[in-house]
């Protein structure tokens, strides 16, 4: 029996087109021999559709939208689609006529569609509400008791039944053994291997993050051989806000060998056989994965860069060009996701600004293809000075001043961006923006920060990668390869030039100990102490702390961050910021 797992990009609320995706790729399913097409959760209004869900007429008209998708689909395939469904759609099986259903009115369900009609209706038993997750905020468990957990039965052209169990994506994230505990009390996929199926399936919306792909195949393969069942695991692709999805859909057979897999960061059907009368599954198309962080991070900024401007209606985009390795890898991001000619890159020099700041910024846009435009602030400086001259007379040269050429070049490409309907991509990195070495109304400006969740360490290394791979397509020595990225950009010392001579370790730890820091504070939960006790300098891991808890204020008006690291400042992170006590 064949399988086909449909790699989607959803867009969010946009429920038509969305529809019109999984109608293609069953029509693409068909004509590849499957009987059953699998689609990620919630595949027909995206995910997360966050409090779209509060609204009574979104899914009333994503019942109709449902209906109309069955009644369009080739009749003979069998189809998991991923909806919401609210509790007049219950159907239980009289067993379960006693079993208490109180609790929130909608479901997060996988409609089962053939002959035109919606078959039946499987439910998410296990909701989580971690990092940036909230489903419980929306949803209720599944109501059916576990002994009438979720499977189905399809026959082959011989006759030969083939029984599949359905779960969707939580539901395979609670193994004990795997995890060493349990986060919730049932367990799904454990229920449905005593249930006796034959094979099981997983409906997922699970965002990307650094090695988050092989973490799934391990905890697969462990739940395959565990169990002694295929598993087949198909995964929504794509951009939503601050959220990457990543796909890498893929089987496992009851040895837990990886026998098929899509490629990430792209759309994709992908067709796995599984014998029926040995359940055994068959070796198909496995693609490959990727060999360094590196590798796994570009397609996933490129993407996010991309889906984020297309499904907010932007067609192109502006940032400032400083001659900084930061603003050099968002533009080589933003010239990849939307094409050089759709990239404006702002030079904005300052009386503090070098000449290779001026000349780096330059080659590197001649290296992209982007074109640039100079706006010089020192005029605009010199009016917010005499303007600010009563009120700041007997005071020293300080933050406040510099801060400001900051809000004048952030202004400027406000202004630009408003003006011309550019999406204005911030450059902010995530150790600048953990210890708040950022400006309010200056470079945090934009609708998107690109690298918001890469530490600066990850920004040499991804630059550092870049120009290898450039080399590489072009059948290069290292002698004659082509930068992408200037050299003095990498090698230079950073510096934000707002007063003579400045550089940023003059207020800030070495990146590679900051980065350590930052790390075991935010990912890792560690104390001072811990972090200390590792072999830091209290001194530093104190004052890195404290920038840390008083930068709280500055992150809450960020804008979204593509989040690519398990603890990004984004819709996951919650902290207070009037608050006591600090980490």
């Amino acid at each position: 029996m064949k399988f086909a797992l449909a790699q989607l990009n959803p867009t969010i609320g946009d429920l038509h087109r969305n529809a019109q995706d999984i109608l293609k790729s069953a029509r693409a399913a068909q004509a590849a021999g499957a009987q059953i097409l699998l689609t990620p959760e919630l595949s027909l209004c995206g995910y997360p559709p966050r409090d779209l869900l509060l609204q009574p007429n979104f899914i009333q008209q994503m019942d109709q939208v449902l209906k109309q998708l069955a009644q369009d689909l080739p009749a003979e395939l069998w189809v998991l689609v991923g909806t919401v469904s609210d509790r007049g759609q219950l159907a239980l099986p009289s067993s379960a006529e006693s079993h208490d259903i109180s609790g929130k009115l909608l479901f997060n369900s996988m409609a089962l569609l053939h002959q035109g009609q919606r078959q039946r209706l499987f439910h998410k038993r296990l909701l989580p509400t971690y990092d940036v997750f909230d489903e419980h905020r929306y949803f209720e468990s599944d109501p059916a008791p576990p002994d009438l957990s979720n499977q189905f039965t399809v026959a082959d052209a011989s006759g030969q039944p083939l029984r599949i169990g359905v779960t969707i994506c939580e539901d395979l994230w609670n193994d004990e053994e795997f995890w060493g505990k349990r986060s919730y009390r049932d367990n799904p996929i454990a229920d449905l291997a005593q249930q006796g199926v034959d094979v099981i399936v997983n409906l997922s919306a699970s965002p990307y993050s650094l090695g988050k792909q092989a973490l799934r195949e391990a905890m697969l393969q462990h739940l395959a051989q565990r169990h002694d069942l295929p598993i087949l695991y198909v995964n929504q692709v794509g951009g939503n806000d601050d959220l990457v999805f990543d796909g890498g859909s893929f089987g496992v057979d009851r040895q837990g060998n990886t026998c098929c897999r899509a490629p990430s960061f792209e759309i994709d059907l992908l067709i796995a056989e599984v014998n029926t009368a040995t359940q055994k599954l068959q070796m198909g198309s496995l693609s490959a994965v990727s060999r360094s962080p590196s590798e796994e991070l570009w397609p996933a900024l490129v993407l996010g860069v991309r889906d984020y401007a297309q499904k907010c209606g932007f067609k192109t985009a502006i940032l400032g060009l400083s001659g900084g390795i930061d603003s050099a890898l968002v533009a080589a991001i933003a010239a990849a996701a939307l094409g050089p000619k759709n990239v404006l890159g702002i030079l904005m020099p300052s009386p503090y600004s070098s000449d290779h700041s001026i000349s780096d910024a330059a080659a590197l846009a001649q290296n992209l293809g982007i074109a640039t435009e100079t706006v010089a602030i020192a005029p605009a400086m010199a009016a917010f000075d005499q303007a600010l001259l009563p009120l700041f007379a007997g005071t020293e040269f300080g933050l406040a001043e510099e801060n400001l050429q900051s809000r004048i070049r952030g202004t400027l490409l406000m202004a630009m961006a408003n003006k011309f309907g550019h999406l204005l991509i911030s450059t902010g990195n995530k150790s600048e923006i953990a210890v708040g070495y950022c400006t309010l109304y200056g470079d945090m400006n934009g609708g998107l920060g690109a690298i918001a969740d890469l530490p600066k360490t990850q920004v040499y290394a991804l630059c550092q990668w870049l120009n290898t791979q450039t080399a590489k397509n072009l059948g290069l020595t290292p002698q004659d390869r082509p930068e992408i990225i200037p050299a003095h950009i990498i090698t230079k010392p950073p510096s934000a030039e707002l007063r003579p001579g400045q550089l940023d370790q003059d207020s800030l730890p070495p990146y590679e100990v900051l980065d350590e820091i930052l790390d075991r504070l935010i990912c890792q939960h560690q104390s001072s102490a811990e972090i200390s006790a590792a072999g830091f300098a209290p001194e530093t891991v104190n004052r890195v702390v404290a920038l840390v808890n008083r930068a709280e204020f500055k992150r809450r008006q960020a804008p979204p961050g593509l989040k690519v690291t398990d603890r990004a400042f984004g819709t996951g992170w919650r902290m207070p910021i009037a608050r006591r006590w600090q980490a």
